[in-house]
């Protein structure tokens, strides 16, 4: 007898992208952004320029679940964690956050403890990005 399948989900996966601070290349989240688009998650672009405060509220309209924060720029340790704090405040801290970008290890490692779910450096592929955006909309659905 064939195992049961799992439900399908209630809704597609939503996911914010978002370039926090100055940095002005998003190549790569546009590129991130598609790939989940193309494996059926809705996807919302917030665009460059953003403060972590109009992530937030971004993410909390948008009813997302999860936030993609992409950055270049090395502002990581001040904007990523006030993203953080910030979900906190809005009782959102279940939403995970993963990240991209050029993010040194160490403070890749600071970043995981402070709550960022996963980091994703150049030249991570598009299949693991996609598979763990999926795996951590499962986990807190």
């Amino acid at each position: 007898m064939p195992a049961p399948r799992k439900a399908a989900p209630a809704h597609p996966i939503r996911v914010l992208i978002a370039k926090p601070g100055l940095d002005g290349h998003d190549r790569g989240a546009k590129v991130v952004a598609r790939a989940l688009r193309d494996a059926g998650m809705e996807v919302i672009y917030a665009g460059l320029r953003q403060t972590p405060e109009e992530i937030v509220r971004a993410a909390l309209e948008e009813d997302v679940d999860l936030i993609g924060l992409s950055i270049l720029s090395g502002a990581h340790m001040a904007l990523f964690p006030r993203v953080l704090a910030l979900l906190k405040q809005q009782k959102a801290g279940n939403v995970p956050v993963f990240a991209g970008g050029i993010i040194p290890d160490e403070d890749a490692q600071r970043l995981k403890k402070a709550g960022v779910r996963a980091i994703f450096g150049p030249g991570a592929s598009l299949e693991e990005i996609v598979a763990t955006a999926q795996k951590l909309a499962r986990r807190r659905a």
